[in-house]
């Protein structure tokens, strides 16, 4: 099928990912349409920005203990997964947080034009990470070129003296991949692995560690505090 041309297909897709109803296959199909498709990104966070202040008015609903209990077991819920699989289980609040991110990538957008000089590094890709409240706590820039991966914080909250964050890749199946610990400064340049930006990555993600870092070498042993996605700049 032909997503490219079809300008009413496109908008209707868009709206039912941005509306939690795309499911199974075709929603894994739109997320591929997706990563090299600017115009569809686009109208997508158009759709977003329009369905997620309805939520607004939407008044909480707890469902029963045993209902709670029948979604897992249907959906195969382990009750002790590691802390770092917090995004394959809690998607109502991962979507409840893409319609502030698409603002904060435009704002993102934005910084890196202005800064677009000669002498600028090449931005190959860019992310913001947010809190569990959809505010953007961290902007993330990725120069291929260069190997440089580049950290602003924006709002994080003070981290203990005998704390530190680290920063992870998510990949779709697999341990997280640990892409440097961040120091307390406003913001840190790191090297950058193929890795980070590999087909293969779900989303990016920031734990709060014992100082120096995990002692488990196959992901986080602390809470996740920010999570995002790379936007892949044209």
């Amino acid at each position: 099928m032909n997503y490219r041309d079809n300008a009413a297909l496109r908008d209707k897709l868009a709206a039912e990912y941005a509306l939690g109803t795309l499911k199974g296959g075709a929603r894994r199909r739109f997320e591929g349409l997706l990563h090299n498709d600017a115009a569809l990104r686009r109208l997508t966070a158009e759709w977003q920005d329009r369905l997620v202040p309805m939520a607004e008015f939407a008044g909480t609903q707890t469902p029963p203990r045993q209902l709670w209990k029948r979604i897992e077991q249907r959906l195969g819920l382990q009750p002790a997964a590691p802390a770092w699989q917090f995004w394959r289980n809690d998607s109502l609040n991962f979507w409840r947080g893409l319609g502030a991110m698409s603002s904060a990538l435009a704002m993102l957008l934005v910084v890196v034009l202005l800064n677009r000089a000669p002498e600028a590094p090449s931005i190959d890709y860019v992310a913001s990470l947010s809190d569990d409240k959809a505010q953007t706590a961290l902007l993330l820039t990725a120069d291929r070129r260069h190997g440089a991966l580049q950290v602003q914080l924006v709002s994080t909250a003070p981290v203990a003296a005998d704390k530190t964050l680290q920063l992870w890749v998510v990949p779709k199946q697999g341990n997280p991949r640990s892409l440097g610990v961040l120091p307390a400064s406003a913001s840190v340049r790191l090297a950058l692995n193929e890795g980070a930006l590999s087909s293969d990555v779900a989303l990016l993600a920031v734990s709060l560690e014992p100082k120096g870092g995990s002692p488990d070498p196959n992901g986080p042993t602390g809470p996740i505090l920010y999570k995002g996605n790379w936007v892949r700049m044209l």
